[in-house]
């Protein structure tokens, strides 16, 4: 892996963590995490490079690094087994545009677990009702994805549209979060929105 020596808060350590829906790049400051993203580690680092931050890889980040991206390694995992179903790894979203940032930023508060929202929907709450399409690209962009939930962002009437791990891995982040607590407290699937079904094989966790 391709590494840069800038040191403290512009350098950032680059990890690969085995999901479910594929290697996930994860990318840390000292501080914050900075990137989650699908792709290779190369164009993960093409894209710090361009936001001024030098890379190492995970063997020679310091201990802030190395914290950042075990904590964040943890949360993931309890995430895509149902154990979780927020994040606390603190998040910097200097990789975003001013726009993608507050679009992303939206997301937590405007569409919880287990819900999903329109573009236009997400539009119309961050107040630019006219932006559907600039809100689709804004989140195609989303530096941290899962823990930033754009999956939960679908086409008009539910359809499945564009997510950068694919449609795959869409689905089966909205069928993982379509199971909830029931009365007597057992887990049971809720109804996804139309055109969209849990993924075959998914149980509830």
């Amino acid at each position: 892996m391709r590494t840069s020596n800038i040191p403290g808060d512009t350098t950032a350590a680059v990890a690969v963590h085995p999901t479910p829906l594929g290697p996930l790049v994860l990318a840390a400051t000292a501080d914050a995490l900075v990137l989650c993203c699908y792709g290779t580690p190369e164009t993960a680092i093409a894209r710090l490079t361009r936001a001024g931050l030098g890379t190492v890889d995970e063997e020679h980040a310091d201990a802030g690094q190395r914290e950042v991206l075990a904590e964040t390694r943890t949360q993931l995992d309890a995430y895509l087994t149902g154990a979780r179903r927020d994040f606390t790894v603190p998040v910097d979203l200097r990789l975003a545009t001013p726009f993608s940032r507050l679009t992303v930023s939206a997301l937590d508060a405007f569409v919880p677990y287990g819900r999903t929202a329109t573009y236009a929907e997400l539009a119309a709450a961050i107040d630019r009702p006219r932006a559907a399409r600039a809100v689709g690209t804004a989140l195609g962009a989303n530096p941290v994805c899962v823990l930033q939930p754009c999956h939960r962002i679908v086409g008009s009437g539910g359809s499945l549209t564009g997510y950068a791990g694919g449609l795959a891995a869409k689905q089966f982040l909205l069928g993982l979060e379509s199971w909830h607590d029931g009365p007597a407290g057992q887990r049971e699937p809720v109804t996804l929105p139309t055109g969209l079904s849990a993924p075959d094989g998914l149980t509830a966790p």
